[in-house]
């Protein structure tokens, strides 16, 4: 009997799934495929089949079809891929409330933002903020895609937006404008304004995500006049800094450019709010807390918006 009730036990223990496994299954399922699954989970394509192996072996049932075009959940997998988000947002809920049981202003803090915005705007606040907050470490993610924050991919976010996700808190900095910009001559002085059809144009490349910014140049610049494209927008600066053409960017950026002149009016239509943004889990952490009251009362961010 004892042997048995032994067996029993080990068979209860061989067929339970860890933690980890439910993120195999949830990481194959969101990407479609072994590899793709392999990249998030940060593990090569040969391990995350070992480990699907040995999960559907421990369950005696096939978790994906596996077809030419992906990995598809059966319904076992179905389940277990449930499962594995309610987990998931459990944690993660679990973590943000933690996190904001932290009383004093120190620790790390993951601020994610575009290149751009870091390189205009960013960079000496930044810089002044770790000199008035030595305790806080700054971590900065740059990138133009749009972090979760209810994921904890980042605690901040600094990023244009026309209005924030209804998930999120936060505070409008101030809103971004646009305008066309040319290099000035070579004694500094302002070139003689052009029609838009008269001016070697530097646009946005269809890979770029910046819709508005492709109909205004569809509306307003000739095809044949664009001969560079590019894909982000702080390529687009070093274009025009490097005298290939007009291009359209940022006031902060290149309004304060001394080789830069802006060649006409703000562009209206592109105007878009700067939000600083906090999952509210978050925004009553000290160091949190200290962090977005800087930003928010940044005079640097300030001036260089309204200029």
């Amino acid at each position: 009997m004892e042997s048995k009730s032994l067996q029993a036990e080990l068979s209860i223990v061989n067929t339970s799934l860890s933690w980890d496994d439910y993120r195999v299954v949830q990481a194959i399922a969101e990407a479609g495929s072994l590899a793709g699954g392999g990249r998030h989970a940060g593990v090569s394509h040969p391990t995350m089949l070992r480990r699907l192996n040995a999960i559907e072996a421990t369950l005696g049932v096939r978790v994906f079809e596996r077809f030419r075009t992906g990995y598809v959940p059966t319904p076992a997998g179905e389940e277990l891929l449930a499962a594995a988000r309610a987990m998931s947002e459990l944690t993660e809920e679990t973590e943000r409330k933690l996190v904001g049981q932290d009383l004093r202003p120190a620790g790390l803090v993951r601020l994610t933002t575009t290149d751009t915005l870091l390189v205009g705007l960013l960079a000496r606040p930044i810089a002044r903020f770790r000199k008035e907050h030595p305790e806080i470490t700054l971590h900065v993610s740059v990138s133009n895609n749009v972090f979760d924050l209810s994921r904890r991919e980042a605690d901040i976010a600094i990023r244009p937006a026309a209005s924030p996700e209804p998930h999120l808190v936060g505070r409008r900095l101030g809103v971004i404008r646009l305008a066309a910009y040319l290099r000035r001559s070579r004694g500094g002085s302002d070139p003689e304004p052009r029609a838009a059809d008269a001016l070697a144009w530097i646009g946005p490349a269809p890979a770029m995500r910046y819709e508005e910014l492709h109909a205004w140049m569809s509306r307003n610049v000739p095809e044949a006049a664009c001969g560079l494209r590019l894909d982000t927008l702080l390529g687009i600066y070093a274009a025009a800094r490097a005298g290939t053409g007009a291009a359209v960017l940022p006031a902060y950026l290149a309004g304060t450019d001394g080789d830069l002149h802006r060649a006409g009016e703000y562009i209206d239509d592109l105007d878009v709010d700067l939000w600083l943004l906090v999952h509210p889990d978050l925004r009553r952490t000290a160091r949190i807390m200290a962090t977005l009251d800087f930003f928010a009362h940044s005079e640097e961010i300030r001036q260089a918006l309204s200029s």
